[in-house]
């Protein structure tokens, strides 16, 4: 790593001793700094841009330009008249101080023309890149844009950051593009049709609201379209072939339409080299724009996934992946007061994983080896609409009404080696998991101005969710003997047992804001709701035998039928108050719950009222910098999963039943943020501290026999807690960009394993650094590492796994129209004691022709060229450590035709 600083200080200081510092202040007519003027020099000669400063707090900028040329100097700030100098710089020149008075502008339209052409523009809370000044052509999609940025970041999942503040809604030409999710945004935009991205700090679509709350976590992006892109469609169209061990195809469409009264998205794909749209994990993740009901109200009552476990691609890589996805979204102004618009998504992945896995199991002992293949099938569908009705400033009506339906089965073929008694037990299993899950969430909200004092506020939200998930287990060696009546009579040596669960929900929340504003500074808001849930659950365990017949299980052990439902009546109050830079926003709010189950032919119910606190506050010292402290005290209520006391199956080693008796923990959680965008010197930092102490946490007690677990959950005696930190540093150095960041994270956490307590501590860090180019024509490349270290402690397991990841990555424009990318990875897994090791490699590039002002484009793919077979993992819980091998698609080789509409 200190080999690339090296270089790129090798390269700054050669750059620099190459150019001539200007630098200076700007004000205003009566010598007032002005923070966040716009000063752009241009080229005499050719008329383009060298470079650009937005002055700091104290008025005052700077940047380098290349000697031995004339400039153009343009300084600008709204609603004032820009001021031009022109100078020229001699190729042994001095640093020169040049500084600007601006007088108050005649005619203000032309300021905002002139402002506009800057690179980056800081209006209040929003900040507007002009796209152009960061592209240089090579890019294909609005995340490769993103990422030239300034203080813009974007994952491999397609998540957004800005200034360290994850992005939570995407919209073009201010309509949503597919609330709740950025991912679809990131991955098919295309980059030729940006003009312009505003970021959107503090954002809060509700116009009454603004203000009222705490938005300083809320971001959202707004694309603006180039001229050419309104009112007509565009998109692309691409098709290709290849090979990879067999045939190889996809094909894709992606087509836009916006106007003033609409717009229309449609995107489709289809391909079998493994190129996923939309993941299984993104269909739980996506939220369709739902908001968090009562955050800051102190309860955590969430209903949990019930399904089975079904297996993940690793970094969207698995043994073979074919998918087939379609998706569209429109929005539409029905009227100057009515807004419709919505979504609709279907994905349908058939996935293959192979892959082995070393698990150690702590308080026995035990080995296993197992190698298993599976065959998934996901085909997930959603569907959201959404009007909104504002008749006036002083009254809006949001509904939203999101479906989502799907259907998965996952069919494993795996053998399981362990030992047992100083004997090695060979265990063919072959399992089969099918899940239909159905939701239907609905919101409807209102806001309501009585005048500049009163603002009320109403939510309701509904939630309607049938799960039914299935599991059968084929096994060859008898599973838990001290729990399942197994008939043994079998003239083979399997055991077939089958799990139906059925799980329905129906959960009402409910809450009425209102908000008294005192002053410009401060307001009270007193919150009045509910939160009403139901939950059904059935579940029940049969042998089927050689002859066809079932032998169903009887007994409460092995069967459930419980009524679940959860209650909470809430009163809040919250004070937010200005003083000077610092903003407080202190809360509290009672609570009444209740909770009840009926099961075994009883019923049992608690009542009990808790006083929970909030604090929310904020010192802004800068525009541009702020420190943010949040703490709440968190009342966690568990759903139905862990109060049916039959048991069910997890897998075929894993048996869970629930605990009607469970009680609620309390969370603790303080964190303190603190977030630095400095425009003057072009540099991003951001980081934070969290902790989380967890009082009478809901906990899993487990019996382990060899390789079996049986567990319950309770309420553990023991406290548990989380550490973590994490910092991002990012320095723009003209065309440079310098990036540093890291995460660590401790915890101890408890429980119960064979009647004994068990500690786990595990420690886990990540830090990454890397330098990258942005330049207009010259080849531009980055290079880093990244060195991750996961360290778990659990009684006299101590076992620690490193990976070391040098990268790098090119992009170089050459004759006239071709284009050559590449990505290189390298991976070096190993842990402590050298028992686990795996090297490998990833490496795809891509070749891409296309005439200028050409709508064809021709090209090249090649994806893992080095043709790597497998990658590695680590987990760690408090029964067992897992070392996982993931075997990957083969190499792969594409050529393909784009057509751009």
């Amino acid at each position: 790593m200190k080999y690339i600083f090296t270089l790129f200080l090798l390269l700054s200081l050669t750059a620099k001793a190459q150019s001539v510092r200007v630098s200076g202040t700007v004000k205003d007519s009566i010598g007032t700094p002005l923070e966040l003027a716009n000063i752009i020099a241009t080229r005499a000669d050719t008329g383009e841009m060298e470079s650009y400063a937005i002055s700091n707090s104290d008025g005052r900028y700077q940047f380098n330009l290349p000697s031995g040329a004339s400039y153009s100097l343009v300084a600008s700030f709204l609603g004032l008249a820009p001021t031009t100098k022109e100078i020229s710089i001699a190729k042994d020149a001095e640093d020169l101080n040049l500084d600007f008075v601006l007088m108050p502008a005649a005619n203000q339209l032309d300021d905002v023309e002139i402002v506009y052409e800057m690179p980056v523009v800081v209006r209040g809370d929003t900040i507007v890149y002009n796209t152009d000044s960061f592209t240089n052509g090579t890019e294909q999609k609005l995340g490769d844009v993103l990422k030239k940025l300034p203080g813009v970041t974007v994952d491999d999942d397609g998540q957004i950051q800005v200034e360290g503040q994850t992005v939570s809604k995407v919209m073009i030409e201010g309509k949503d593009f597919f609330d709740g999710s950025s991912k679809l945004a990131v991955k098919n935009i295309p980059a030729d049709a940006l003009k312009k991205v505003e970021v959107l700090k503090n954002y809060n679509e509700v116009d009454q609201m603004r203000g009222l709350g705490n938005d300083q976590n809320n971001v959202a992006i707004n694309l603006k379209l180039k001229e050419g892109k309104k009112n007509f469609w565009f998109g692309e169209v691409q098709g290709g072939i290849g090979d990879g061990g067999e045939t190889r195809y996809l094909g894709s469409a992606k087509l836009f339409y916006y106007s003033p009264k609409g717009s229309i998205n449609l995107i489709g794909n289809t391909n079998n080299t493994g190129d996923v749209p939309f993941t299984f994990r993104d269909y739980f993740n996506f939220t369709g724009g739902f908001r968090n009901f009562n955050q800051r109200g102190g309860t955590s009552f969430n209903i949990s996934d019930s399904g089975l476990g079904f297996l993940v691609t690793q970094n969207n890589r698995a043994q073979e992946i074919n998918t087939n996805f379609a998706a569209a979204n429109f929005s539409y102004e029905a009227s100057d007061a009515w807004d419709l618009s919505g979504f609709t998504l279907f994905s349908d992945n058939s996935t293959d994983f192979f892959q082995r896995s070393l698990r150690n199991y702590i308080a026995t002992g035990a080995t296993e080896t197992n190698t298993e293949t599976s065959n998934q099938a996901n085909q997930l569908a959603m569907a959201k609409f959404s009007s909104i009705y504002k008749p006036n400033d002083k009254l809006q009506i949001d509904y939203d009404v999101l479906a989502k339906k799907s259907q998965q089965s996952e069919m494993t073929d795996a053998l399981s080696v362990f030992t047992r008694n100083d004997t090695i037990i060979r265990n063919p299993i072959a399992e089969q998991k099918d899940n239909q899950p159905f939701s239907l969430n609905q919101n409807l909200n209102a806001y309501y101005t009585l005048d500049d004092k009163n603002i009320f506020a109403g939510f309701v939200q509904h939630l309607y969710q049938n799960e039914d998930p299935f599991y059968n287990a084929i096994l060859g060696q008898q599973p838990f003997t001290e729990i399942l009546p197994l008939d043994t009579l079998q003239s083979k040596t399997r055991f077939d047992i089958n799990q139906d669960k059925l799980i329905k929900t129906n959960k009402l929340d409910s809450k009425i804001d209102y908000y008294y504003v005192i002053n410009d500074k401060s307001n009270l808001n007193l919150t009045v709701g509910t939160t009403l849930s139901r939950q059904d659950f059935n579940s029940g365990i049969s042998q089927i035998l050689e002859d066809g017949t079932v032998n169903t299980f009887v007994g409460d052990s092995l069967n459930n039928d419980v009524t679940y439902k959860f209650s909470d009546v809430f009163l809040g109050a919250h004070y937010k108050f200005k003083t000077g830079i610092f903003t407080f926003t202190p809360g509290v709010t009672l609570h009444n719950y209740t909770v009840s189950s009926e099961q075994l032919g009883t019923k049992t119910s608690s009542n009990e009222f808790k006083l929970l606190p909030d604090l929310f506050a904020i010192a802004q010292f800068k525009q541009s910098e702020s420190l943010r402290l949040n703490y709440q005290m968190t009342a966690d209520y568990t759903d139905v999963n862990n109060f049916a006391e039959g048991y069910v199956f997890n897998n075929y080693n894993r048996m869970f039943r629930g605990n009607r008796d469970i009680e609620n923990a309390i969370f603790h959680t303080a964190s303190l943020n603190y977030f630095n965008f400095n425009m003057f010197n072009f540099t991003n930092l951001n980081g934070g501290v969290s902790y989380t102490r967890r009082v009478d946490a809901i906990k899993s007690q487990t019996a382990i026999n060899s390789i079996n677990q049986a567990s319950s959950p309770i309420n553990s005696n023991f406290v548990d807690e989380v550490l973590s930190a994490n910092g991002r540093f990012q320095k723009t150095f003209r065309k440079w960009k310098a990036n540093l960041s890291g995460n660590v994270s401790y915890s101890e956490l408890n429980n119960i394993v064979n009647n004994q307590p068990a500690l786990s501590q595990n420690f886990t860090q990540n830090y990454q650094g890397s330098v990258e180019t942005n330049f207009k024509n010259a080849p531009n490349f980055e290079v880093g590492y990244n060195r991750s270290i996961n360290n778990y402690q659990n009684g006299n397991s101590d076992r620690t796994f490193f990976t070391d990841r040098p990268f790098a990555n090119v992009d170089v424009r050459f004759l006239k129209g071709f284009t050559f990318t590449a990505d290189w990875s390298y991976y070096n897994y190993y842990d402590k004691d050298d028992s686990v090791q795996n090297e490998y490699a990833f490496f795809e590039a891509s070749l891409r022709y296309q005439k200028p002002e050409s709508k064809w484009e021709f090209r090249l793919d090649g994806t893992n060229l080095l043709n790597v077979d497998s990658l590695n993992n680590d987990n760690f819980n408090e029964n067992f450590s897992t070392t996982t091998e993931y075997f990957v698609m083969p190499r792969i080789v594409m050529l393909s035709v784009r057509y751009n509409l």
